[in-house]
């Protein structure tokens, strides 16, 4: 299983203005090659760099596998849409292969500019720590809010999958981020909260306009982001431990095309198309396999209707938003955890379609 991990770099004022001016440049030369890549409409390789390898080399100066990395994101990029010519940020990736980039131990990495190579401090965790050994490939240069980072793929193995014949249902939802068929509930008060918060701190500094008010908003752009993704990781860590300590799979809706089939009012839409039910899946999946553990994933209709107890399917058993109560039989019990009973109760019964 490959997974990306991000490495802070800790230039010195020297090699960030060198690293900086590198990127530029790339970058420059990416624009240069889109513009003959789109007006003789080709993305092959071979073929672009007969047309520009030595010009490219020639005006920005860049190195020889810096030339052909530079053609080779280009081609990448033009291939998505061939009807639109590509651009590139100033600030945009630079790809560094192996004989960009060398790693000297673990505290140091030697990378390639337009001054020459440079040796340059690295800092990271103990889970970055524990895989960079299995480092496979490119690594890919990142320049975000003033700070230097590579992403680099690492090759980590998989434990066998067994064949659970038990799961742990799990209900994706706004109000509750995630409800398991154990009863433990995963509350989206604080997140809600917080983005609405963030939400009327933007719309304020937008309408303020000022530069002062543009730079709290370059400032605080990625904060909410990076909370959503925190509190996704952990609630994802808990769930897969809870399946691994009880020799469990772990039951998810497929919510695939959702944002479509649903309708909400406007004051509603900000919630709705901020919900990262997809992020916090892709979470649980790869840390499941990391862990050994089957994901399945179920048919979501009348999850949140059905009684897990007769069977009936009806919409007045769910009289609000938090409650469930059959209107046959009488059975009660919070809406997210029935749901998430039901969603185990197909991953049990039901055939299931693995990821």
């Amino acid at each position: 299983m490959n997974l990306t991990l991000m490495v802070k770099l800790l230039p010195t004022t020297e090699q960030h203005l060198a690293l900086l001016e590198t990127m530029e440049r790339f970058n420059a030369a990416c624009n240069a090659i889109a513009e003959v890549a789109f007006e003789h409409r080709t993305a092959n390789k071979i073929r672009l760099q007969k047309l520009v390898y030595d010009r490219i080399r020639k005006e920005f100066g860049l190195s020889a596998q810096m030339t052909v990395r530079a053609i080779a994101k280009t081609c990448e990029a033009y291939k998505r849409v061939k009807s639109i010519k590509p651009t590139f940020k100033p600030h945009g990736a630079i790809i560094y292969d192996q004989r960009l980039l060398s790693w000297k131990g673990l505290d140091r990495v030697s990378i390639l500019t337009l001054q020459g190579r440079i040796l340059v401090p690295i800092v990271f965790g103990e889970y970055q720590t524990a895989r960079l050994k299995r480092i496979r490939g490119q690594a890919d240069l990142i320049y975000r809010d003033g700070t230097f980072y590579l992403a680099v793929i690492v090759d980590v193995p998989e434990p066998p999958q067994g064949t659970p014949k038990e799961f742990i249902g799990v209900d994706l939802g706004i109000c509750n981020i995630a409800a398991d068929s154990d009863g433990e509930l995963f509350s989206g008060g604080h997140l809600n909260g917080l983005r609405h918060r963030y939400a009327r701190i933007r719309q304020r500094l937008q309408k303020k306009g000022t530069q002062s008010a543009k730079r709290l908003l370059k400032k605080r752009r990625h904060r909410e982001s990076r909370f959503v993704a925190n509190v996704n990781h952990r609630i994802a860590k808990i769930l897969v431990a809870k399946a691994k300590d009880t020799g469990r799979g772990i039951a998810l809706e497929d919510l695939k095309g959702i944002r479509d089939r649903i309708t909400v009012s406007k004051a509603q839409r900000r919630t709705q198309h901020s919900w990262a039910f997809h992020q916090l899946r892709s979470f649980i999946e790869y840390k499941a396999r990391l862990a050994g553990v089957p994901v399945v994933l179920v048919n979501p209709r009348n999850t949140s209707r059905t009684c897990p107890h007769c069977g009936c399917i009806d919409k007045r058993n769910r009289p609000d938003r938090d409650h469930f109560r059959c209107v046959t039989c009488g059975f009660a019990g919070p809406a997210d955890t029935i749901a998430a009973v039901n969603i185990r109760c197909r991953a049990e019964v039901m055939q299931p379609y693995a990821v």
